[in-house]
Order: structure tokens, then C-alpha cells, then sequence
């Protein structure tokens, strides 16, 4: 008897060409949609920027709020707030001092804290200009205190900036800088890797403390809330 034959070999499953450049071409756009958002957050654009800067005012607030507990701010006082983001901060700082500023270098941050403080702007009682940390657009001795709420970590040449931040203190003015990811945080296991893919500088509290003394400050303070992993570093720009 002859073996029953089929003149058609079974159908093969192999994976058709298109199909691979698909899967492909999935692949890097997903990719490069995760590098373009990661990116919005170390420098907004001008276009989904806006979005991610008011984001940042929500998320930032708490820790804005327990950081300004801990730095005198003078009525009548000139004050500085570097990397402004959003400009939640610029708004919290215009209920204490007379004069804020808002300094940032990303357009889209820019945007958003000239649209956040309109009326205050308007009553030219906040002013908000786009330039880098490392060329800061006023004069020497200019400022009673400065502030820098989750930027520093991002700064090209951070010993080298807040040299550039002592510049424009007035004599007795303080820096104050707040954070909520350091290097040994309680939440570092979190944070860290995130941080590390944005290409932040990963400092921890002694490091702090070795960056306010290196630029020239003085008197450097550095309170912890171990619970919720955030940091808040002061120094004071010597008398002259």
C-alpha cells in the first residue's frame, strides 16, 4: 500500500520581514519617547514643557514648603529663586519677601512661571529671566537670599556655580538649597537609579556640607527629614 502523499508541505511559521521592522520600528520609538520625556524633566521645552513644569510645582511643594522654614527671609528682602521650574516657589516667595526673582534656562519653565505669576509680574512685584546658574544676570551683592529647590543636581559645574551664586549675595545673604534625592537617603534605593539616568550628581549630606565650604560660605547648616528622604542645605555669605 503507498503512503497517502500531500502535494502541499505543511505551512512553516516563520516570522514575515514586516513584521520584525514593525516590532522594530515600535522599539526605538518607544525608546525614544522615554529619553524625550525623561529630558522633560532636567530641561522642559517650549512645547510639552509647560506641562511638566506645572507637575513639578505640585510635586515639589511639600518639600518647598519645609525647606523655607528653615531660612530667615527679611521683610523687604531681595531674593533669587535659581531654577524656578513652574514658579510655585517665585508665588511662596512673594508672600515674604519684596522682590523675587525667577531664574531658569529651559523654555519651557520659563513660560510656565511667567504665566503662574502673571499678576504678580504685573505688578512688578516678580520678575522671571532665562539664564543658566552659571552666568546669572545681576549685579554683585545683589540678593538677601537665594534659593534652589531640586535644580543643583543638574548644574554644569556646581562648585564653580555656586561661586557664582556667593557673587551675588549681599554680604550676610544665605543660600539655601532643598532636595529630596542625596546620595544615602532613606529613599535612595528609589530615586537613585532615576537620578543616575538623568545624569545627576549624586551627593551626599557630607558632600553637601564640603560644596557650601569649598565656594567660601559659612555657618553651613544641613537638616534631614529621614522619613520622606528630603534635605535642606543653608550657608551665609561672609561679612566683608
Amino acid at each position: 500500500m503507498l503512503a497517502s502523499f500531500s502535494p502541499h508541505p505543511p505551512e512553516q511559521k516563520v516570522p514575515l520581514v514586516h513584521d520584525a521592522i514593525f516590532i522594530a520600528v515600535r522599539a526605538v520609538l518607544v525608546g525614544a519617547a522615554a529619553v524625550y520625556l525623561v529630558r522633560q524633566v532636567k530641561k522642559p521645552d517650549r512645547y510639552v514643557g509647560p506641562i511638566f513644569a506645572r507637575i513639578m510645582n505640585a510635586s515639589h511643594s511639600a518639600l518647598t514648603d519645609w525647606a523655607l522654614v528653615h531660612v530667615e527671609i527679611p521683610p523687604g528682602a531681595t531674593v533669587v529663586d535659581v531654577g524656578c521650574g513652574g514658579g510655585r516657589t517665585v508665588e511662596k516667595l512673594a508672600q515674604k519677601a519684596g522682590t523675587v526673582y525667577g531664574v531658569d534656562y529651559a523654555d519651557g519653565s520659563i513660560a510656565a512661571a511667567r504665566a503662574h505669576n502673571e499678576q504678580l509680574i504685573s505688578q512688578k512685584r516678580v520678575g522671571i529671566e532665562q539664564a543658566s546658574v552659571s552666568h546669572l544676570p545681576f549685579p554683585s551683592n545683589f540678593f538677601d537670599v537665594v534659593t534652589a529647590i531640586e535644580t543643583h543636581y543638574y548644574w554644569p559645574d556646581a562648585a564653580k556655580d555656586m561661586r557664582e551664586i556667593l557673587r551675588v549675595l549681599k554680604p550676610g545673604g544665605r543660600l539655601m538649597i532643598a532636595a529630596e534625592s542625596y546620595r544615602g537617603s532613606g529613599n535612595d534605593w528609589l530615586l537613585g537609579p532615576m537620578m543616575r539616568l538623568l545624569g545627576s550628581q549624586r551627593l551626599s549630606i557630607d558632600d553637601h556640607r564640603a560644596l557650601f565650604r569649598q565656594a567660601g560660605f559659612a555657618d553651613v547648616q544641613v537638616t534631614e527629614e529621614r522619613h520622606k528622604g528630603w534635605l535642606c542645605a543653608i550657608g551665609r555669605k561672609p561679612q566683608v
